[in-house]
């Protein structure tokens, strides 16, 4: 992993999260990945549980607009910092989303750990 795959990696991800999908969000990671919405929370598992959160997190997301920055690449691990923006299709309302990433990688370039630190405006 390198700057330039871990570049090319967001905004695969990014993508994916703008169109809702959760098929393309499981290509980005390996079979039996392990993905942290949050420090504390047990990790969704593989691709069946990467793709039901992600199903149900982006189900009530419209208008979806996803930035990233990369803050650092090293040893099959990247760091970097993502904020998004969308609009919630029950209610209207406005979300921001800005968080960091930390992310492990494979000798592929398939992500076999994500952890997030996000918050809410």
């Amino acid at each position: 992993m390198n700057a330039d795959a871990l570049e090319r990696w967001l905004a695969a991800y990014g993508e994916a999260w703008e169109k809702r999908d959760a098929e393309g969000v499981c290509r980005l990671f390996t079979g039996d990945a392990l993905y942290y919405e949050t420090p504390y929370s047990d990790p969704f598992r593989g691709h069946d549980g990467i793709r039901q959160y992600w199903s149900q997190v982006t189900a009530d997301q419209r208008d979806i607009a996803f930035s990233h920055e990369t803050v650092g690449v090293a040893d099959g691990t990247g760091v970097a910092k993502w904020s998004a923006k969308f609009r919630l299709e029950s209610t209207g309302g406005s979300v921001e989303l800005n968080g960091v990433f930390l992310l492990e990688f494979d000798d592929g370039g398939l992500c076999t750990t994500l952890r997030e630190w996000w918050h809410a405006r």
